[in-house]
């Protein structure tokens, strides 16, 4: 098989949901990486309205599928940078991101962390997009 489709897998990262209007951090589903090689999460950023804001991104990784063993993931283990798939409101309003990762734990989670917004609305979603896959081809619908 030659197509993306039938070797990738797509999982829910961050749902759409309403506007944020505070600092909280923006927390994905925890992914399970079982019988993939690695995954990339793309980020689809919307309008966000509080031109000040900024979003720092973190990974983690754990063998726990609650993820009560989370570390951040070293530098060697993703594709791309934490700080590159970080943004700010005003600059990148409708643009996408992403940030890879290949390391050896089963579960992995995003955490996008905005500061500074004090008076606007985030509006920000992710996929999780698996590859590698040990069995082909993967699940349509995903599962």
């Amino acid at each position: 098989m030659r197509d993306y489709m039938n070797a990738l897998h797509v999982a829910r990262a961050i749902s759409p949901q309403a506007a944020r209007t505070d600092n909280t951090p923006i927390v994905s589903q925890i992914v399970d990486r079982a019988g993939f090689d690695g995954l990339v999460f793309a980020l689809n950023i919307g309008v966000n309205t509080d031109a000040n804001a900024t979003f720092a991104v973190l990974v983690e990784d754990g063998d726990a599928a609650n993820l009560s063993d989370a570390a951040a993931v070293a530098d060697s283990k993703l594709t791309g940078t934490e700080a590159l798939a970080g943004f700010t409101a005003a600059a990148d309003d409708n643009k996408v991101r992403k940030i890879g990762y290949v390391g050896s734990k089963r579960y992995v989670r995003l955490t996008i962390t905005p500061t500074g917004n004090d008076a606007g609305d985030i509006f920000v979603t992710a996929l999780a997009l698996l590859f590698g896959s040990r069995y082909a081809p993967t699940p349509n619908p995903p599962v």
